[in-house]
């Protein structure tokens, strides 16, 4: 198993996602195999090459031994632990590349209200053309973002012939909602848990956000929401207007077809870069060593950073 991430197939050469249910996942040479029962009773194994996938999620009834999670951190996929279907993120296994300075440049970014503008015009810029115009108010952009959403809504009612009430999510009363919430709400859940991966994978926060922020997940609504009205949408009410059964599950299958045919995970990566501008030319140079502590801010006349010689292990 390769210590260098860049032997690692990168995130845009990978396929978006593998859920998982009412199964065990152990390790299986260099690779990962899942367990689970068929119809008729019997035991069947299916091997999974997991250096191919970013996020690998666990939903009810699974197990996950302790050297399938190495081998997943080596191969620096994503693991997430949902709910059925995945219409609901309970907590998650971190990955991503040992090197921070993209980290770091988001958090100058984030940090600066100046440089933040610009970030938020940048994704705005991304839905709307006029957004970089500066006489156009942040206000302004969000006052056209909920007209887009609204009128998105609305087209898509009349074009599938789903009858449409607005949005209403209750994530207690699930079963309460009608089976257009229910199938928006899935469809949503799969693309923050791609773009989860990818933000995780790349060296970026998922948690400091530009347009959304004070939660963990902050920047992973940023760059979702990129998707929604394209991908999300339609395949949520096209789900709907085939009927209400197993919605949940036909609105996850399609938008697993629908990631691999529109090449979704390049399309993030790019997206991804594009917000943040190219790489310094060190970003990379912690992954050949991840016990490495990195450098020291400032200097000591005469000191030595004895961490960065002989054996890092004993800094």
């Amino acid at each position: 198993m390769p210590a260098d991430l860049h032997l690692v197939p990168k995130l845009r050469d990978r396929l978006s996602y593998l859920y998982i249910e009412h199964a065990v996942v152990e390790r299986e040479a260099n690779s990962i195999a899942f367990y689970s029962q068929d119809e008729a009773g019997d035991l069947c194994m299916t091997q999974v090459p997991v250096c191919d996938i970013a996020l690998l999620m666990l939903g009810p009834g699974t197990k996950l031994s302790h050297s399938a999670v190495d081998v997943l951190a080596r191969n620096n996929c994503l693991i997430a632990w949902v709910g059925e279907e995945g219409v609901r993120l309970y907590a998650f296994g971190t990955g991503g590349t040992h090197s921070a300075s993209r980290l770091i440049k988001q958090a100058v970014l984030a940090s600066d209200a100046n440089l933040r503008l610009q970030v938020v015009r940048k994704l705005y810029g991304m839905r709307f053309p006029e957004a970089m115009d500066p006489d156009i108010s942040i206000e302004q952009l969000r006052g056209r973002e909920g007209y887009r959403v609204r009128e998105a809504y609305k087209a898509a009612s009349e074009k599938y012939g789903v009858p449409w009430q607005g949005r209403n999510y209750d994530r207690n009363q699930w079963q309460g909602s009608d089976p257009i919430n229910r199938a928006l709400s899935a469809a949503n859940a799969c693309p923050y848990g791609v773009c989860h991966a990818a933000i995780l994978s790349m060296g970026f926060s998922a948690a400091l956000g530009f347009i959304h922020t004070g939660k963990q997940l902050s920047f992973v609504y940023d760059l979702a929401d990129l998707y929604k009205l394209d991908i999300s949408l339609p395949v949520a009410f096209m789900a709907a207007a085939e009927g209400s059964e197993e919605i949940d599950r036909r609105v996850r299958l399609a938008l697993r077809d629908r990631f691999r045919e529109t090449q979704f995970l390049p399309r993030v990566a790019d997206d991804l870069m594009a917000i943040f501008g190219p790489d310094a030319e060190d970003t990379e140079v912690f992954d050949g060593d991840p016990s490495l502590p990195g450098t020291l801010v400032g200097g000591v006349d005469g000191g030595v950073s004895y961490g960065m010689e002989g054996d890092p292990s004993l800094s």
